[in-house]
């Protein structure tokens, strides 16, 4: 084993011997004190051996004597890997940067969120966390003990009870607990509740004040639904009138949809850009010049490398291009009615509040001229129907 370890370290050459005299080139070689080892015929009929490479360049003048030629067929040992290892130094150094990079990066702070703020803005949180060295790039290793920064940033933000501070990877969480300060509620002044649209009452609860219409009542707008007078004519008193009332509300629309609408489709056509992405910046890597599409989309996927449960600030990202065009289509007069309807329910209960309930619609009117389907259409919606009114206390001399 020694002495092939010493062979490895001197380097070894298998060569073949062509032409000549094959057998005399080893027997005077040897004589010569040249160390040949490994001696054997290949299936192809050529003597092949082995020596060291100092050895080989003293092989030359026993070629001359016998008339043969070699030919060398494997290389073996330190001086040849590390011939390899010259030609590929750039590579070997191209990853050990690479991973250098990596650590550097994982060893920054890239982010910091803050969370539970509500009268403290972020800009006065990070300012302060600044203040006692925690910003982006900052290194992690010159970060103050997390428990030290916290017990810090309570001093330095007024109104605040609590701050935690948590670092996760390469991003930093700020959590805010501020002190509870009961709201100073504003005087309200007494007030009725009064009906917002012309409608009939389906649901009237009152949590303070007098109700004053009852249940499949038919009411005006402005009239009064909940009262906020209480008592009797001799002994009354006034509130704020609180409540829930519901109501069936009509709402008439005109509607007018084309019959030839303009829709948009993708011919299949794309182009795919990538990134490399560092932080917040994008580096592109392909699809460099102009897409040629008149009309496109554009569709972003980000991917963020991981290292175990380490989120890296370093991914990919791949943009892809995809053409469009507008395309004429010609509707039936049922499908133009439906369009229609949908647009006019969207406008009903924009128009009614998010809680409203369409009840029912009637189409009063319907044509199609001009290449158009028009359309009158009444919505019955069930509604919220109460709004506030201040009451005007008349007083005398």
């Amino acid at each position: 084993m020694k002495g092939q370890g010493l062979l490895w370290l001197r380097g070894v050459v298998v060569v073949e011997a062509r032409g000549g005299s094959p057998e005399e080139l080893v027997n005077r070689a040897m004589a010569g004190g040249l160390a040949l080892s490994g001696i054997r015929w290949t299936s192809g009929g050529q003597l092949q051996f082995e020596l060291t490479i100092s050895d080989f360049f003293r092989l030359r003048p026993y070629l001359k004597q016998t008339g043969c030629r070699i030919h060398v067929t494997e290389r073996r040992g330190l001086p040849f890997w590390l011939v390899k290892a010259e030609k590929r130094i750039w590579f070997t150094g191209g990853i050990v940067l690479f991973f250098a990079i990596i650590f550097m990066l994982s060893s920054l702070v890239w982010t910091i969120e803050v969370e539970g703020n509500e009268k403290l803005s972020k800009e006065q949180i990070l300012q302060a966390a600044k203040q006692e060295g925690l910003f982006p790039m900052q290194w992690s290793f010159r970060l103050q003990n997390t428990d030290i920064l916290s017990k810090k940033l309570v001093t330095a933000l007024p109104g605040t009870t609590w701050v935690g501070v948590e670092k996760q990877g390469t991003k930093v969480k700020i959590q805010v607990v501020e002190m509870t300060v009961p709201e100073q509620k504003d005087l309200q002044n007494p007030r009725d509740l009064v009906a917002s649209a012309d409608g009939v009452v389906t649901q009237i609860i009152a949590e303070a004040g007098k109700p004053v219409v009852k249940k499949n009542t038919r009411v005006k707008k402005g009239q009064t639904l909940i009262s906020g007078i209480i008592g009797s004519e001799t002994n009354s008193r006034t509130v704020v009138a609180k409540g829930l009332v519901r109501g069936l509300v009509w709402y008439e629309f005109r509607i007018q949809t084309p019959l030839k609408q303009s829709v948009k489709v993708y011919t299949g056509e794309k182009k795919t850009k990538w990134y490399a992405v560092i932080g917040d910046r994008a580096l592109q890597l392909s699809g460099y010049g102009k897409d040629g599409f008149a009309n496109s989309e554009t569709i972003d996927r980000l991917e963020r490398f991981s290292w175990r449960n380490l989120s890296l600030p370093i991914g990919r990202m791949k943009e892809t291009v995809l053409e469009t065009e507008l395309q004429e289509r010609t509707l039936s007069a049922e499908e133009a009615k439906s369009v229609g309807l949908l647009q006019a329910r969207a406008e009903a209960i924009e128009k009614a509040g998010s809680d409203a309930v369409i009840v029912s619609e009637i189409v009063l009117h319907e044509k199609t001229e001009n290449g158009k389907v028009y359309m009158e259409v009444l919505f019955e919606v069930e509604q919220s129907m109460a709004e506030e009114k201040p009451i005007v206390q008349m007083q005398g001399d």
